[in-house]
C-alpha cells in the first residue's frame, strides 16, 4: 500500500506506482507497463535460474492481449529451444483492454499458438478455483522436474471494465450478468458448503481479518515519508554495491 501512495517505505521506495511493483527478496518481479514485457524478462530469469543449476520455476501471467505482440512468440521460441524452467500463465478474459479476441486474432485458441512452439498447453476453466489450482500445481511440478517451458490458458472474465475511464461499450450487460453466475468466490464455497466444510462464521470472520489488514496497511502509507527531492534522480542507473 506504501508503495501506491509513493512512500519510501513502499517495496520500490514508491516509485513503481500500481504497474511497476517490484519486491526481489520474495522473488516478485515486476509488473510491466508494456503489454507483454513480463515475457521476456521471465525468459531472462528462467535462463538465470538454469545457468546457476537452481530448481527454480519462473511464473509469468499475463492477458491474451499480450498474445498479439512480437515478444510473446520470442519469448514462446526462445524458452522452448533452450527448455527453460518457465511457467507461461495467460489469463484469458476475453476482452483485453476492449477489444474481442476474435477481433485481433486469426486463431483465438491460445493453446494452440503455444503448441506450435512445441510447448505443452492445455487450457484450464479459470472460473474454478479448484481447477485452477490442480492445472498449476500439475504444471509446476512438470517444469521444476526439467520439463521445459508449459503453457496454461485460463479461461476467465473480468466483471468490472479495465479501468474507471473504460465505457465497456465493447459488450452487453446481460453478458456480464450471466457470466457472474459463474463467480469462482461464490461457487468455491458453495461447493465447501455442500462437504461441510464452510461455515457462515467462516466468512465472517475472514472479512473481519481483511478489513483489518486494509486498515493497517492503509494507515501505514499515509504514515509514510515522501522521497526527497534530492534523491528523485537516484535509480536511474543501478548503482554499485
Amino acid at each position: 500500500m506504501a508503495e501506491m501512495y509513493g512512500k519510501v517505505e513502499g517495496c520500490s521506495r514508491g516509485r513503481g506506482g500500481s504497474m511497476h511493483l517490484f519486491d526481489a527478496p520474495t522473488r516478485f518481479y515486476g509488473g510491466n507497463a508494456i503489454v507483454g514485457g513480463g515475457l521476456p524478462l521471465a525468459v531472462g530469469l528462467a535462463l538465470a535460474a538454469k545457468l546457476a543449476g537452481r530448481q527454480e520455476v519462473t511464473a509469468c501471467f499475463f492477458g491474451e492481449g499480450a498474445v498479439a505482440e512480437g515478444e510473446f512468440h520470442e519469448s514462446m521460441n526462445l524458452a522452448a529451444l533452450w527448455k527453460l524452467p518457465v511457467l507461461f500463465c495467460c489469463e484469458n478474459n476475453l476482452y483485453a483492454m476492449g477489444t474481442a479476441l476474435a477481433r485481433s486474432e486469426s486463431e483465438t485458441d491460445i493453446c494452440l499458438k503455444a503448441a506450435a512452439f512445441e510447448i505443452p498447453a492445455w487450457p484450464v476453466d479459470g472460473m474454478d478455483v479448484l481447477a485452477v489450482q490442480d492445472a498449476t500445481k500439475r504444471a509446476a511440478i512438470a517444469v521444476r522436474a526439467g520439463g521445459g517451458p508449459h503453457f496454461l490458458e485460463y479461461r476467465t472474465y473480468r466483471f468490472r471494465a479495465h479501468s474507471m475511464y473504460d465505457p465497456e461499450l465493447y459488450r452487453e450487460k446481460q453478458e456480464v450478468e450471466e457470466w457472474k453466475k459463474r463467480d469462482p468466490i461464490t461457487n468455491l464455497i458453495a461447493r465447501l458448503k455442500q462437504q461441510n466444510l464452510w461455515q457462515e462464521d467462516d466468512w465472517t470472520r475472514m472479512e473481519a481479518e481483511v478489513g483489518a489488514e486494509i486498515t493497517k496497511s492503509i494507515e501505514f502509507a499515509e504514515a509514510g515519508r515522501w522521497e526527497p527531492v534530492e534523491e528523485l534522480t537516484r535509480f536511474v542507473y543501478s548503482e554499485a554495491r
